[in-house]
């Protein structure tokens, strides 16, 4: 009789584009994100949390081929009994299409405007690369059924307050702001935007937009040649460019260097180049209103300015949009000095919503960026510094004693002290104090048959002992032994002590 083949082990690896977080990269997150939560707290948003698993309909961007969704989501096809054919589901992508969902589905019980702020994993389906996974965290706030730029104002101003918040100095972002109103003005005045027919010239205005966006990187002497020909970089790979005429790109070059130290000016110039367009000049107003909304409130250029080269990339953006850009320089992987850049966008959807309930809905919103913003954080040592604190560790002598070890940790964690009891084999007790190491503990707290009969437990202070065993020197040791023999009674307030003194 043949044997059986052994059944192959699974690998344990993660799937590729995806990552495990552990304790710190847990916590840190969870911190931040309690701290953004309470500025959009205090600004008067709702938090909301919605399904992992939309269909594919709600989601919109994405529709079924004959085997699965197109690429971009990960969705499957739900078994049906009723003989006809079962939705297609998908992880959702970010956190708006399923924000349109609510706002349509629940539009009778929610308030108008509809305040809420969302946070969670998204999913895409899409290639992996250095730092680009298929899970990432997002953090959303958004006002839907607010037609007035009021809006659009208050959520760059509570941006700017989170990511104050959370520890970025004032000195290192800047939320820019600008509109597609303006943008499309431009292109009409440009000549390459018909508003009687908005697909004509589409490609164009791609490129258009695309070299807007490239400006920092480019220079305008290689945005004005994308604008025309096209483009040839230092390896010798051409880009085509958009075909405008000198005159046609003038317009746009203009636009983009519109930009000033007052915004007035910049409304000014920017109502010059749009002056032959009805929604470039509503544009520009909506410009000058959210400016003197954040001016009253204390909000000046030096914290959120207007910035015509504000792209955005999505395409249902309807108005103002806007991005926050963090200043400061750090080094890339070549060792070349370059500014952090953004770490939240965002802008006015006024037709998302429209898809559930066929009547134009307003809304606005933002999005962070979390993995982006606690590198930030840690390029400039607001988290990340220090050594993380495990829990108070208490050793086990006497197998039979568990009950007395779980007292101690509990009177421990009454105090409001994090501590466990050691749950490994307790024969060899230098692995336990290896565990206590393992688990970064401050503490370690031993008591044997002769400490329990005496009413007395011994403190073992690691991160001292760790010190000693570095550098202290013998004045730090005799000042304060890494080791002490307290009365059971005083556990709490003496761990607390060292706690305070390590």
């Amino acid at each position: 009789m043949a044997k059986e083949k052994p059944q192959r082990k699974p690998r344990a690896e993660t799937p590729k584009g995806f990552r495990d977080y552990f304790g710190t990269d847990v916590t840190e997150r969870k911190a931040m994100l309690d701290t953004i939560a309470e500025v959009y707290h205090r600004h008067g948003f709702d938090p909301l949390e919605t399904s992992a698993v939309e269909t594919v309909e709600a989601l919109g961007k994405f529709l079924p081929d004959v085997d699965r969704p197109n690429a971009g989501v990960f969705g499957w096809q739900e078994e049906s009994d009723s003989g006809k054919e079962g939705d297609w589901l998908a992880l959702r992508y970010d956190l708006t299409a399923p924000l349109a969902r609510v706002a349509a589905q629940f539009r009778n019980d929610l308030p108008t405007p509809y305040r809420r702020y969302a946070m969670g994993p998204v999913w895409r389906n899409e290639k992996p690369g250095p730092g680009r996974f298929r899970q990432f965290y997002q953090c959303d706030a958004d006002t839907v059924g607010a037609p007035s730029v009021a809006a659009d104002a208050e959520i760059c101003a509570m941006l700017s307050d989170a990511l104050e918040a959370v520890g970025i100095d004032r000195a290192d972002y800047i939320v820019r702001v600008n509109n597609r109103k303006v943008l499309n003005g431009v292109m009409e005045v440009a000549g390459v935007l018909d508003p009687a027919d908005p697909a004509k010239w589409e490609a164009e205005r791609g490129i258009v937009l695309r070299a807007i966006d490239k400006l920092d990187r480019l220079g305008e002497d290689g945005v004005r040649a994308l604008l025309g020909a096209g483009r040839e970089d230092a390896s010798g790979d051409f880009t085509k460019g958009a075909g405008l005429s000198d005159e046609q790109a003038e317009i746009v070059m203009g636009f983009m260097s519109a930009k000033r130290a007052s915004g007035a000016l910049t409304a000014a110039r920017l109502r010059e180049l749009a002056g032959g367009s009805a929604i470039g000049v509503e544009g520009v107003q909506e410009l000058e209103t959210i400016a003197e909304l954040l001016d009253a409130q204390g909000y000046g250029a030096d914290r959120i300015d207007i910035d015509p080269s504000v792209v955005r990339g999505l395409g249902y953006y309807t108005g103002p949009v806007f991005e926050a850009e963090l200043t400061f320089e750090i080094f890339d992987e070549k060792g070349r000095k370059r500014q952090f850049g953004s770490v939240a966008g965002g802008g006015r959807y006024d037709d998302l919503v429209k898809r559930f309930t066929g009547q134009s809905v307003p809304a606005t919103g933002v999005s962070i960026g979390v993995d982006r913003l606690l590198a930030a954080l840690r390029e400039k040592g607001r988290i990340g510094t220090g050594t993380p604190q495990g829990p108070v560790v208490i050793t086990v002598m006497d197998r039979d004693r568990m009950a007395d070890y779980f007292a101690m940790a509990t009177d421990l964690r009454n105090a409001g002290i994090r501590a466990e009891v050691y749950l490994g084999n307790p024969k060899n007790f230098g692995n336990q104090l290896k565990y206590a190491d393992k688990r970064e503990s401050p503490v370690a707290v031993i008591q044997g048959s002769s400490e329990r009969d005496a009413g007395q437990v011994i403190l073992k202070d690691l991160i001292l002992g760790a010190k000693i065993a570095e550098n202290a020197s013998l004045e730090e040791w005799k000042a304060r032994p890494a080791q002490v023999e307290i009365s059971r009674g005083d556990l709490v307030a003496e761990v607390r002590k060292m706690l305070e003194q390590g």
